[in-house]
């Protein structure tokens, strides 16, 4: 089970792309475990986590939120393009593999 957590300033605009990513991940036969919740709030979601993807609008806190996590998994703003045309299938595919190359 891949659990991704995306963040953004309140949780609104991201849980959109959840939607739209669950949509995906369901079609593919992917198991993924997808949220969404306000950057405030994401380090309570660190100890069970394989990505954090930061809405574009929050982007300024990609380097703070890689210390926090300690480098315990890879953390990744999403493509302004994609978030804009909620691209879940772009978004989904950029994450498995950044957690990819995250590994190696």
């Amino acid at each position: 089970m891949i659990k991704i957590l995306l963040a953004c300033s309140a949780g609104m605009s991201t849980s959109l792309m959840v939607n739209k990513m669950k949509k995906v991940a369901t079609e593919n036969g992917l198991e993924v475990e997808i949220s969404a919740v306000p950057e405030s709030q994401a380090q309570e979601y660190f100890e069970d986590l394989n990505i954090l993807l930061l809405g574009p609008q929050v982007r300024h806190l990609e380097d703070k939120m890689r210390e926090l996590s300690q480098n315990k998994f890879p953390v990744m703003t999403i493509d302004t393009q994609k978030y804009g045309m909620m691209d879940g299938l772009g978004v989904l595919k950029d994450a498995i593999r950044t957690m990819k190359a995250f590994k190696k």
